[in-house]
């Protein structure tokens, strides 16, 4: 069974804050995620998302910055509550705001992978992960955030099964 993390960028202007109306757009994206991938306005992790977390948590191991940065590419944001009549089975959704994907942005554009492999590469590699899976992953999610900032837009987060 897959299940995928999907990130999606967007102006902020054209979200409305409710869970029922960005599951929609959100499952339109996913239907369309061909193209957003080639337009570099999505992106997704198969399975492996708290793995790339795990990843970017070394960080703290190798920083003093007391924002934490690290967290914010794979689960900043904060969620978006469901509606009372809202259908229990849709999927958990995360908005993070521009100030935060610029944050997210400037945090993959600095770190270091080799830095991060070499203080978890050991554990992970003991997980059946390779340093290349982790590297496509971190050097996917720097592109989209760097291209998100750029463009000063906010990041939707859905998890689909």
């Amino acid at each position: 069974m897959s299940i995928y993390l999907h990130f999606r960028a967007v102006a902020e202007s054209e979200i409305r804050d409710d869970h029922t109306w960005l599951a929609a757009f959100m499952s339109e994206a996913w239907e369309d995620r061909t193209d957003e991938y080639a337009a570099g306005i999505a992106c997704s992790i198969n399975k492996g998302w708290d793995s790339v977390n795990d990843l970017y948590l070394a960080a703290g191991a190798l920083a003093t910055d007391a924002d934490e940065p690290w967290i914010l590419p794979i689960y900043g944001g904060r969620p978006v509550a469901h509606s009372a009549d809202a259908d229990p089975s849709r999927p958990p959704l995360m908005l993070l705001e521009s100030p935060g994907v610029s944050q997210a942005a400037q945090f993959l554009a600095t770190v270091s992978f080799d830095e991060l492999w070499n203080v978890v590469g050991a554990r992970f590699s003991g997980l059946g992960w390779t340093r290349q899976e982790l590297l496509d992953h971190h050097r996917d999610l720097h592109g989209f955030y760097g291209r998100a900032a750029s463009a000063d837009h906010a990041v939707v987060k859905a998890v689909w099964a």
